[in-house]
């Protein structure tokens, strides 16, 4: 029974991600609002029942793309070691997931959606979910720690700073390379995460001095982050 429970769960696994894809496919093909729930059912082989029992509607199944990535990254975050600064531990988890083949579908996604409020708010509903989490993600870990007492400022503080740096690195990404997904730019993406949480770690002090006009705001990255990761 455990195993006929767990192909189950496989099966409803891929039939979501069936979705986000030809979700997306469609987004990229057409356009936002330019194609139906309808649409996406029959692009990814499955009836428009089947597609509300898994969404509520496009833009939920387009966030999904956001939600897949900011919930791998939690995963990540719970797999840290117990004994690790809880900034330490929510800035590995994001740069875990930082190469340009696990950002490219956020990436895109995020490129896609700037010129539609929907799809927009959408997105920053995903992040502000994944705020939470952290939030949750945390307490369960100073739950597990004897003697930790559970400061609600400071966890929604590093949590909400978590998310405003990755936003931020996203934000700064497209005004730098705009629709461009090549392996370049998703590496200029990969390095700006990496900054950002690089100032966050280091309590956001002065950026180093641009070494010179063909500088990037990539050039303030610590040292000994760029080291580590």
């Amino acid at each position: 029974m455990p195993e006929l429970l767990s192909r189950r769960e496989l099966n409803k696994a891929a039939t979501r991600q069936a979705i986000t894809d030809a979700a997306l496919t469609l987004l990229r093909a057409n356009g936002p609002g330019n194609f139906t729930a309808e649409d996406i059912a029959e692009s990814a082989g499955i009836s428009r029942r089947t597609f509300f029992n898994y969404f509520s509607s496009i833009e939920a199944a387009l966030a999904s793309v956001t939600h897949g990535f900011l919930d791998s990254a939690l995963q990540q975050f719970r797999l840290r070691p117990a004994n690790e600064p809880v900034l330490e531990s929510a800035r590995a988890a994001l740069m875990q997931l930082a190469d340009p083949m696990t950002v490219a579908p956020l990436a895109e996604l995020f490129t896609l959606t700037q010129d539609n409020a929907v799809l927009s708010r959408s997105e920053l509903e995903a992040w502000d979910h994944c705020t939470e989490e952290i939030i949750s993600a945390a307490r369960e870990r100073f739950a597990r720690t004897p003697g930790a007492a559970v400061d609600e400022l400071y966890l929604r503080a590093l949590a909400g700073s978590v998310i405003s740096c990755g936003k931020a690195a996203m934000d700064v990404w497209f005004v730098q390379c705009g629709a461009d997904l090549s392996p370049a730019s998703l590496a200029v993406l990969r390095q700006l995460l990496i900054d950002a949480m690089g100032h966050l770690g280091s309590g956001f002090g002065s950026p180093l001095p641009a070494a010179g006009p063909a500088a990037t705001p990539t050039t303030a990255t610590t040292p000994l982050l760029k080291e580590r990761l």
